[in-house]
Parts: structure tokens; C-alpha cells; sequence
């Protein structure tokens, strides 16, 4: 029987502080790391967005290191996106916004 591999997930954790000079990585893994990243950010309420395209460029940076300036524009979308919907007590989850390439 030939069954399609399903891929293991995924998960890279970024933390941006103000006045830094980007956000940081400070969690990724994949399989069973990338589940716990996952569900440890659901306890505390953060923001999960999955895109694999973003998740497989990010798990390419160095554990500490800044996200690089060629993905700052995505990166700080994704992060303004999710800061409106939480500060916004009637926001609905809707997709995130387009990037212009």
C-alpha cells in the first residue's frame, strides 16, 4: 500500500521587544518540539499563525538571532495584524493581510 507521507509540523517562536533592532527567535523545532511550542503558545494566549513558506524560512535563523531584513516587511505585517486583533475587543480572526512582494 502506498500512503502519502504527511509532513511533520513546523514551529518557530518569535519575540520582538520595543526598540529592538528585530524580532528574535527564541523557540523552533519540529515533530514533537514543534507541538509543545504550539501548545505552550496557546496557554499563554499568544498568537499562532501558520504559514509553512514563513516557517521554513524562519527555522533557518540561528536560536537568538534577528529575523533577517529581507523578511522584516512579512514578519512586521503578520505582527501589526495580530496586535489590532488583540487590542480590538469586537475583532474577528480573518485572514492575515497581502504582502506585495
Amino acid at each position: 500500500m502506498n500512503e502519502a507521507k504527511v509532513p511533520d509540523k513546523k514551529a518557530v517562536a518569535l519575540q520582538y521587544q520595543a526598540f529592538a533592532p528585530a524580532p528574535r527567535v527564541i523557540a523552533k523545532g519540529d515533530g514533537l518540539i514543534a507541538t509543545k511550542i504550539i501548545e505552550k503558545a496557546q496557554e499563554h494566549g499568544i498568537f499562532i499563525h501558520e504559514s509553512p513558506d514563513l516557517v521554513d524560512l524562519l527555522s533557518q535563523i540561528d536560536l537568538d538571532d534577528y529575523v533577517p531584513q529581507t523578511l522584516w516587511l512579512v514578519v512586521a505585517e503578520l505582527l501589526i495584524w495580530a496586535k489590532s486583533i488583540a487590542e480590538s475587543p469586537h475583532a474577528t480572526v480573518s485572514s492575515p493581510p497581502k504582502v506585495n512582494k
